[in-house]
């Protein structure tokens, strides 16, 4: 789940990270008389994705009446997809440096990674790209932690021009904000240093784990979750995990390692997975269910259906399937794989009632189902 701006400071400001005065506003009025009281502004977009200043939807305002000309030409505007509904009206900063800071879960790490890189202002990959030597980065240990020596060492000999201790202490309280608050990103760009010294935030971003939603619910009513497409909501409504994609090989699948394997087997093998669709021991009762929504995708030319028993039979999903299959009476190929618990009986049913054999394995049905794919092209 990502932040809006207004909505991922507050969590900075907790964790002690300094960041200016700033008022919500959810129209034109409201942003005037937020400028009234600040002075000098910036009027922002809220919208819970970046590149917002190359859109237009950063502007600075001299006066109450531009505060109110600028949210009246952001508010309604349209950024990645997101319709501003709403500005922060922000304090004006006197910036003297502009750095970038964040702490993200690193993949190949498999931990926190700390990043700092004194190129603030800048997209992470145009840093990463033109200036990767400016881009520093530590791989956090969970078990040790990030402490100010940590975020000394990270900072040493970058030249900030007397910031040095501040930033560290910055960093060190992005990390404890970032563990606290089970993030997967907490991003500031750019955190700047002002004409007099001080140390701020002047941008936020945050996503939080959806896992970590449950543990946050002093937080997570403040979030904007993703949007969902029809299918993806019918999916949430039903309690079934699905992504719509925009391949046309369907993909049902129990377990969700093994559904992001088959999905990577499909692209292997040169085809584009339709969906992710994990639906798990609960195939014996929501499989109809299941099978709809993968095969109500338009543009869908082939299915393949991977169960790897465990905790979940393959006989039982099997059965679930079958069941969905004879009521739904689908017109398309599809390829099975089957294996583990329960599995021999689970071939003999396809076997018996849809007069099918499943493939050797995983990549040969995954192959299969791309070649039909292409072959109904």
């Amino acid at each position: 789940m990502n932040f809006e701006e207004y909505a991922a400071k507050p969590i900075l400001a907790a964790a002690g990270i300094a960041v200016p005065e700033s008022i919500l506003a959810r129209d034109s009025d409201a942003a005037m008389k937020a400028a009234e009281t600040l002075g000098l502004v910036v009027v922002k977009a809220q919208v819970p994705t970046g590149k917002r200043g190359k859109a237009g939807g950063i502007q600075l305002a001299k006066t109450p009446d531009e505060a109110r000309a600028h949210a009246e030409t952001i508010l309604g505007m349209t950024i990645a997809t997101h319709v501003v509904e709403k500005v922060l009206v922000e304090q004006c900063s006197d910036i003297a440096r502009e750095f970038y800071a964040a702490v993200l879960n690193d993949p190949i790490s498999k931990g926190p990674m700390v990043m700092f890189s004194t190129e603030g202002g800048m997209d992470i990959e145009e840093i990463a790209v033109e200036t990767p030597e400016k881009l520093r980065k530590a791989a956090v240990d969970i078990r040790e932690g990030f402490d100010l020596a940590a975020a000394r060492a990270l900072v040493d000999g970058l030249a900030l021009d007397g910031a040095e201790e501040g930033v560290a202490e910055t960093l060190v309280k992005l990390y404890a904000a970032y563990t606290a608050n089970d993030a997967e990103l907490l991003e500031i760009n750019p955190l700047v240093l002002t004409g007099e010294g001080q140390v701020i935030a002047l941008d936020c971003k945050f996503s939080l784990d959806d896992s970590g939603i449950k543990r946050q619910q002093e937080i997570a009513p403040n979030g904007t979750p993703d949007k969902l497409t029809g299918l993806e909501q019918r999916g949430e409504d039903l309690g079934i995990k699905y992504i719509e994609l925009d391949g046309d090989v369907a993909v049902l699948a129990n377990g969700a390692g093994l559904t992001m394997t088959t999905m990577d087997v499909v692209r292997h093998h040169g085809g584009d997975p339709a969906n992710f669709c994990e639906i798990g021991g609960e195939a014996y009762t929501k499989a109809t269910d299941g099978l709809k929504m993968v095969l109500d995708k338009p543009g869908v030319k082939s299915l393949v259906v991977n169960f790897c028993g465990a905790f979940a039979r393959c006989d039982v999903m099997m059965d679930g399937i079958l069941n969905a299959w004879d009521e739904l009476k689908p017109d398309i190929p599809v390829f099975f794989s089957i294996a583990g618990t329960g599995d021999q009986v689970a071939i003999e049913m396809l076997k018996e009632r849809m007069g099918l054999d499943p493939l050797p394995n995983m990549d040969a049905a995954c192959k299969a189902a791309v070649d039909a794919a292409k072959g109904g092209a």
